[in-house]
């Protein structure tokens, strides 16, 4: 029964959100979108971090290449959606089994600032290569199946989508792979001693992120109609951290609270004042300061009072 709670929670969640289009507010439809995305963002990078204990520093660049991969196929190429989509995802999955095959063999700080170095030579690409990705003018007019058109149509695209992957990751992460990466992230030596291989199953949790990551880029370049290469930028990486922390890393709920709290915040802020960097840096400070185990150990903290 206890298992049950969870699940009723997510399934709650997803209803409130498809009441979402019925109150007839573009604004509150565009605000949505953006929150499930950088909640399926925050949510791969967890995977990493959460799980088998590796801090990336370069994860949006998996965020980049598969808003890329969906902008080309889409618009270069003519490709349909359903497959373009797939593709793209798919490559970003390549992607991150060539970078992880490097960079897993590394721990702690060596292998952040791997990932950091090869999020900049995405970034890089995505600058450079103007005449397949535009530049540092970025690929403006992505091609939108007619069916997509529609606000509402695409919010409950982006629901599907965004569930789908969220409840994939949480199989994942209760599944026995997702126990024998805690293991890893608790004691790698004691579970190389019970016969684990530590490094295949931290490259599979970065195949996972990365993946998981280009879906949630995929549908940011649909919903914007257009990326850029600020998206590959280290930046990027570090607020999806951010927004990881102030969740809460160790915990399956934490990063969607993260995600939506720092997002909703940028965008309340930013109408305001143009030190929005300013203040996210603040932020990272007092929740390292004051919330080691982000909102979601708060929250935690708060129930045991209570009773």
């Amino acid at each position: 029964m206890r298992a049950l709670g969870p699940a009723v929670a997510w399934v709650a969640a997803v209803g409130v959100l498809a009441l979402v289009p019925a109150l007839g507010s573009r604004y509150l439809m565009d605000l949505s979108i953006e929150v499930m995305i950088y909640a399926l963002f925050a949510l791969s990078l967890n995977i990493l971090i959460g799980y088998a204990g590796n801090v990336s520093f370069g994860h949006a660049a998996y965020f980049a290449i598969g808003g890329y991969g969906s902008a080309i196929l889409l618009t270069t190429c003519q490709w349909p959606l359903w497959l373009a989509l797939p593709a793209a995802v798919a490559l970003t999955a390549l992607a991150a089994l060539a970078v992880g095959y490097f960079c897993v063999r590394l721990s702690a700080i060596y292998f952040a600032m791997l990932t950091l170095a090869f999020g900049m030579l995405v970034w890089s690409a995505a600058f450079k290569w103007r005449s397949v990705t535009g530049g540092d003018d970025g690929f403006l007019g992505i091609a939108l199946p007619g069916y997509l058109e529609q606000r509402w149509a695409f919010f409950y695209f982006t629901l599907a989508v965004v569930g789908a992957s969220v409840a994939l990751i949480r199989m994942i992460c209760r599944s026995p792979f997702g126990r024998v990466l805690l293991a890893v992230r608790d004691n790698p030596l004691r579970a190389g001693f019970v016969g684990v291989d530590a490094t295949r199953m931290r490259l599979l949790a970065f195949v996972f992120a990365g993946t998981f990551a280009g879906v949630a880029g995929s549908l940011f370049a649909l919903y914007h109609r257009a990326i850029f290469s600020e998206s590959a930028f280290w930046t990027e990486s570090a607020q999806v951290l951010v927004m990881v922390l102030l969740g809460g890393a160790y915990s399956f709920l934490g990063p969607v609270l993260g995600a939506a709290v720092l997002h909703l915040l940028e965008v309340v802020i930013n109408q305001h004042t143009e030190h929005w960097p300013l203040l996210l840096g603040l932020t990272l400070i007092l929740l390292l300061l004051f919330l080691p185990d982000g909102l979601a150990g708060l929250l935690r903290r708060r129930n045991r009072r209570s009773g």
